[in-house]
Order: C-alpha cells, then structure tokens, then sequence
C-alpha cells in the first residue's frame, strides 16, 4: 500500500465499523506510521491489529503504546518486527504502569471457573466525560403532573447505568512480539533486556486481561525465563486466567 492509500485508510478508520484489522506484511516507513495511528487513536471499536513483518523498529513502540492506552485494541500481533528491547518496552510501559496502579489498588477476590472466563472488556479511558454528556442530556427529562405543573424527573436507569460505568483502561489480552529482536545486543544492552523484563512481569503480575504472550524467537536467556515464571506463578493467585508463554529458546510452559 502506498502512502495515498494509507492517508486514506487512516481518515477512514474513524468512520468504520471495523473490529479487526490485519496489514501484515505492508512495510511502514515514519509517515506512513503516522497515518494509520492518527487514525486508529480514540477509535474504540477495533479489538484486533496485525503489523507483523512491516518492518517497524524501536521508534514504532511509542506510538504502538500510545494507540493501546487510547484505544479498545486487546489483540495485538507484532511478529516479524524489529522492535528491540526499547521499541518493546515503550510500546509496554503505559499499560504496565496502569495495570500495576489497578491492580495494587484492588485487591484480589475470587474468581468464577476457569472454564468460562471473562471476556475482554472494550477500553473507555474517556468514560467519564463521555457519561457526563449523556447524564446531563438524558438525565433529566420535564413531565406533565395532572395538576398542570412541571416537575423534574430524573429518567431510569441512569442512576444505575452511572454506578456501572467505571473508567478503565488499556486491556491486553493477546501480545504476540515473536522475532523482534529482543535481546541484550542492541544499543541500550543487558540493562535494556532487564529493563525490559522488569516492565513485562510487572503487566503479567497485574494485568486483569492478559491471557496470552509469545515471545519466540527473541534470546532472552535464562534469568528472564525464571523471572517471567516466578511472575506467571504470583500473578496466578485468585486469577482464572490462562497466561501462554512460549521462549523457544529458552522456556516453554502453560498456566
């Protein structure tokens, strides 16, 4: 696709109704990055996006992070990328650092079978001012009283609509970022992979969505297998969620 179509594609998203969208294989230079993100920011019906071998590198993981926290993506499929550890870990930290402040302030309870578990609830990080605006033009309607006077009546349902409402954020459910080239080789080295090992258990600890996570063909090494396993093993506790992680290199399990 050439940078026409993708201007287009971008203006376009805002009026579609897509839940999934797949260029896999397109090869994105900054520009066009640019477009499709612009278009996909606040779009809060796209559930599944797919860029997987179109060449984004590490400059790609701030806009991928910021397009997460402000959108309703939950599945996203990056495989065949160059993102390294800092494009990863820019891409990771927005929705670490969220998912780590909810989950500290809400404790665990306990949870329904495993066998049916939740589905991924779309992302409303704009919920508030959006419930305001339907509170104060719905809230209140002006009714007749059969002695000819008008009184106020709040309209049902909106009181209970407004409890159930909350504000929520970025929820991950699938992240696959198979060869992406993380690993203590590039610029930033060792403390780059530890940094960005920090940020990942951090969302598997946490997260209330997480479910699935591929990170195959990356050379992560030994000491960050055993501190994703320690993380899948803490985060596991009053959770039903079944967390995939596969490091072929290194560690392959299922919890």
């Amino acid at each position: 696709m050439d940078l026409c179509s993708l201007g287009r594609l971008g203006q376009a998203l805002q009026f579609s109704s897509l839940h999934s969208l797949g260029l896999d294989y397109c090869r994105f230079e900054n520009q066009e990055l640019e477009h499709i993100f612009s278009g996909l920011e606040n779009y809060q019906k796209l559930q599944d996006l797919s860029l997987r071998y179109c060449g984004l590198g590490p400059q790609s993981g701030p806009w991928l992070g910021s397009v997460i926290c402000q959108s309703a993506i939950c599945e996203l499929h990056l495989d065949g990328n160059y993102l390294q550890c800092s494009g990863a870990l820019a891409l990771l930290r927005p929705t670490a650092e969220y998912t780590e402040m909810q989950g500290k302030q809400q404790p665990a309870t306990t949870s329904p079978d495993s066998r049916n578990p939740p589905q991924p609830p779309q992302a409303t990080q704009r919920g508030s001012s959006t419930l305001n605006q339907m509170t104060k033009s719905f809230g209140a309607v002006t009714v007749k009283t059969t002695s000819g006077k008008k009184k106020k009546k709040r309209k049902k349902g909106v009181k209970r609509k407004n409890e159930s409402l909350t504000e929520t954020g970025p929820s991950l459910v699938k992240l696959h970022l198979a060869d992406n080239g993380i690993d203590g080789k590039g610029k930033e080295g060792d403390n780059g992979l530890l940094e960005f090992i920090q940020i990942l258990t951090c969302l598997i600890k946490y997260s209330a969505h997480l479910r699935e996570i591929d990170l195959g063909n990356n050379v992560l090494g030994e000491m960050a297998a055993d501190n994703i396993l320690e993380a899948l093993r803490a985060g596991k506790t009053g959770r039903v969620f079944s967390i995939c992680v596969s490091l072929y290199q290194s560690l392959s399990t299922r919890f």
